[in-house]
């Protein structure tokens, strides 16, 4: 985590950026959509600091200590295990893990789920 905080003014700015979903004195929650598109536009070979700056953040306010880290996180995420390594975990935890038995019906389901989701985050890089 950085050591720079953000002031009352920075944070009323950050929070109107469409890229981020939560942001305190000292840290900043970008939306999953920035994470893919900043995974796609480093693929292409721009620097995370042309990304941020794309996306309308002012780079003197995050820092460039900030912005490195970010992306080293994101790359590594990918690396991992693809798009979903991206996406918040937080929104997909209810609580108490359950333990029963997947059917390979149900399984299934889940798999298509996912591809059709892979696929929808595909054009919406595409376009």
């Amino acid at each position: 985590m950085s050591k720079k905080l953000f002031s009352n003014n920075d944070i009323k700015i950050l929070s109107k950026n469409k890229y981020v979903k939560k942001v305190s004195k000292k840290g900043i929650t970008y939306t999953d959509e920035f994470k893919i598109l900043f995974i796609a536009e480093n693929e292409k070979g721009k620097f995370p600091r042309e990304i941020f700056s794309e996306c309308g953040f002012d780079i003197k306010m995050l820092g460039l200590k900030r912005i490195q880290s970010s992306g080293s996180r994101r790359r590594s995420a990918f690396r991992r295990n693809d798009v979903e390594q991206l996406q918040d975990p937080r929104k997909f935890k209810t609580g108490r893990p359950t333990e029963k038995d997947v059917s390979l019906g149900e399984k299934y389901e889940k798999l298509q789920a996912k591809l059709m989701l892979l696929q929808a985050e595909n054009e919406l890089l595409k376009s």
